[in-house]
């Protein structure tokens, strides 16, 4: 025996060391803690639908949900990849927001809702992958959960709006691009299958949108509901001593 200690235990005493100094992302990242995450997408829905459908508003709706992906990110365990992807979202939603508030005009205006969009899967396929390394029914997979469906609500509103401002014909058959409040409410709706009627879009892409966005809503929620159930089933029979 030399005397030194394993490289195991050297490992374990300068982790010792090194996690009273952590911050407070790192723990949130190590512990897969889709509270915040949770919270800034309900932030994005809020805004979305009360703030004013104003170009500034816009923008700031796009710089948050960049936030919201470098978060998500980050929770999920994918640090490594917040520089790759992370940064360049970033840089990329602030100069589209810049020249949005700048110059304006349809073509800005239908750069930023596509890549608002871009920026919302982002966010529900970083939360998918840290949701399934969880491998478990707990809160923090709810939680996440319950994060991607109000984030598919946001991709698909953001897409209306791509499409409303590019067409050139009004976008819903009341003869009306709607505004960015009004679109966040019908994508809502047609998520949910409610039907209102209320608003119904008039083209053949807003139709096929509307029957994307109602497919991937139901069937989120049977499969994703199923999965959640037969884990935590398994989960509860584990535990459950042979009799």
């Amino acid at each position: 025996m030399s005397g030194r200690p394993s490289t195991t235990a050297a490992r374990r005493v300068a982790d010792g060391r090194r996690l009273p100094e952590e911050s407070r992302i790192g723990r949130l990242r190590a512990s897969h803690s889709y509270g915040l995450v949770l919270a800034l997408v309900l932030l994005a829905f809020f805004f979305a639908t009360v703030a004013p459908d104003a170009r500034w508003a816009s923008s700031f709706l796009v710089l948050l949900l960049s936030a919201t992906l470098v978060c998500a990110l980050w929770t999920s365990g994918l640090g490594h990849i917040v520089r790759i992807v992370g940064t360049p979202v970033v840089v990329l939603a602030v100069l589209s927001a810049v020249a949005t508030l700048i110059a304006g005009g349809r073509a800005w205006t239908a750069i930023l809702w596509l890549l608002a969009c871009a920026i919302a899967v982002g966010v529900a396929i970083a939360i998918g992958l840290g949701v399934l390394d969880q491998r478990e029914v707990n809160r923090q997979s709810v939680r996440g959960a319950i994060a991607v469906y109000i984030d598919i609500g946001l991709v698909f509103a953001f897409l209306y709006g791509a499409v409303a401002v590019i067409s050139s014909s009004p976008f819903f058959a009341q003869g009306t691009d709607g505004t960015r409040p009004i679109r966040t409410y019908f994508s809502y709706v047609t998520l949910a299958t409610l039907g209102y009627g209320d608003y119904s879009p008039a083209g053949t892409t807003g139709h096929t949108l509307a029957v994307v966005e109602a497919l991937t809503g139901q069937l989120y929620l049977v499969t994703v509901v199923a999965l959640l159930v037969a884990r935590l089933g398994s989960r509860r029979g584990s535990v459950i001593p042979p009799g």
